[in-house]
């Protein structure tokens, strides 16, 4: 009776239910929710002793082991003061809407099973794919994060350019290569490796953009053994956007595929003012951007879109005989665009706050947060102690406090965390250690940023 217990409606369900959303309410709607900070294993084990029993502990004493113990030990990605790597900083309509994802049982693998989540989906897409320039029948899929949609696109893009050498009647390589800038993601480099694929690294300028003239010397010097070209759209460290344009420009003189990895910066075409650093993206073979970093989603969600949707579907349909149905047909199945072949509908919460909110409520914010970058990398600018490493592009700020060593940036890091000051971590740049602010959450004012900067004086 216990499996029975576990799925059928009755009271018991509906207080687990009750207590769920409520404090999920408190959490969406709470005004103080605070940075929290990691506890040491032997910690957590002191505290929350053996929760997996035979007998189950009851939903209440589940909840509350996670509420007061389990998630005071995971950090608020969210708050306004996480501004370390690439934080998150979702709607509370997406947040909302997660739950709604969740309680409805959505599979959006195929059209077959998840018409509905997979059609709104794919409205997202196609706003994005129109935001970047890329031609209407553009489309793709939402993938867990960037890492899989930067493979699922490479590995797109060779199987394209092995069609094309096999049509042409052209030899194989014996090695594929992807051309890249020495300062691309790490999961491009990863997606290397997982392909068996070698990565040509070519040397970003000083201010870190990847530009033309590397490119076309290793394309020159590879041929036909370049699957692709990776161009960033944001780097991570940085926010460093590559010379898209140019690097573009090259396939009027070579034929290769040219993939964006956009997924933090990518979000930026959407203010006015910002479209031109990304001149060139419209020929793009594949783009990806990660709406659970500026796009307001929660994690994770990644959105891989193919210039060509049909490039996608043919490297990556999964064919089986249980499967015979979905390929089959010529409806819209998303598991066929990616290597990923189960997925829920991760797309869906940003569909509904996009949906619920409009358009320009995203621009707004995403303009806020460009122009609050200038003005805290001229506050940073102004103070003798401090100088910035470079003149930030985006959203990301590094710099250095003149004297530090990395002890000292540990000593200021784990400080701010202490205190719930705030979760500002060190890095490092060319060997010298730094630390940077990445901002994109809307609540995360200038006053905030100063406040940090006066505790480095």
């Amino acid at each position: 009776m216990d499996a029975v217990r576990m799925h059928a409606p009755s009271p018991e369900q509906a207080a687990i239910v009750d207590a769920v959303l409520d404090y999920s309410r408190r959490r969406m709607l709470a005004t103080d929710v605070p940075l929290d900070k990691p506890q040491s294993e032997a910690e957590l084990n002191r505290l929350v002793g053996r929760t997996i029993t035979d007998a189950g502990l009851g939903a209440q004493r589940a909840l509350s082991v996670f509420e007061h113990i389990l998630a005071p030990a995971c950090l608020t990605t969210s708050h306004p003061l996480y501004l370390s790597f690439i934080p998150t900083a979702p709607t509370t309509a997406a947040i909302a809407f997660d739950l709604v994802v969740s309680a409805s049982g959505l599979y959006g693998g195929s059209w077959l099973e998840g018409a509905g989540a997979v059609h709104a989906e794919n409205e997202v897409l196609s706003f994005l794919a129109h935001e970047f320039g890329l031609p209407e029948g553009a489309g793709g899929v939402f993938v867990q994060g960037g890492t899989i949609g930067n493979l699922s696109a490479l590995v797109a893009a060779r199987e394209a350019a092995k069609a094309k050498l096999i049509a042409a009647g052209r030899e194989l390589p014996q090695r594929w290569k992807i051309v890249c800038s020495v300062e691309a993601h790490s999961s491009n480099k990863s997606a290397a490796k997982v392909m068996d694929a070698d990565v040509v690294l070519v040397a970003a300028g000083d201010d870190g953009v990847l530009r033309a003239e590397g490119v076309r010397e290793a394309l020159a010097e590879h041929g036909d053994a370049v699957c692709a070209v990776v161009a960033t759209g944001g780097s991570t460290n940085f926010g460093i956007v590559d010379d898209i344009s140019g690097i573009a420009a090259l396939k009027d003189e070579f034929d290769f595929w040219l993939h964006i990895d956009g997924a933090y910066g990518l979000t930026a075409m959407l203010a006015p003012e910002a479209r031109h650093i990304f001149a060139g993206v419209e020929r793009a073979d594949s783009v990806i951007v990660d709406p659970h970093k500026w796009l307001f989603a929660p994690f994770d969600c990644c959105a891989l879109i193919y210039r060509e949707p049909d490039a996608g579907r043919r490297a990556h349909t999964q064919h089986a005989e249980y499967l015979d149905t979905l390929t089959d047909t010529d409806e819209f199945s998303p598991s066929d665009y990616s290597i990923q072949l189960t997925r829920r509908p991760r797309g869906l919460p940003m569909w509904f706050s996009l949906a619920t909110y409009g358009v320009d409520a995203y621009r707004d914010a995403v303009s806020a947060t460009l122009d609050l970058t200038q003005r805290i990398a001229a506050e940073i600018a102004a103070r003798p102690e401090l100088r910035l490493v470079r003149d930030p592009q985006l959203s990301v700020v590094v710099f250095e406090r003149e004297g530090w060593e990395r002890e000292d940036y540990d000593r200021w890091s784990a400080a701010l965390l202490d205190s719930q000051h705030a979760f500002v971590v060190p890095s490092s740049h060319k060997g010298r250690p730094n630390t940077r602010f990445a901002i994109l959450n809307p609540l995360t004012t200038f006053d905030d940023l100063v406040g940090i900067l006066d505790t480095m004086k």
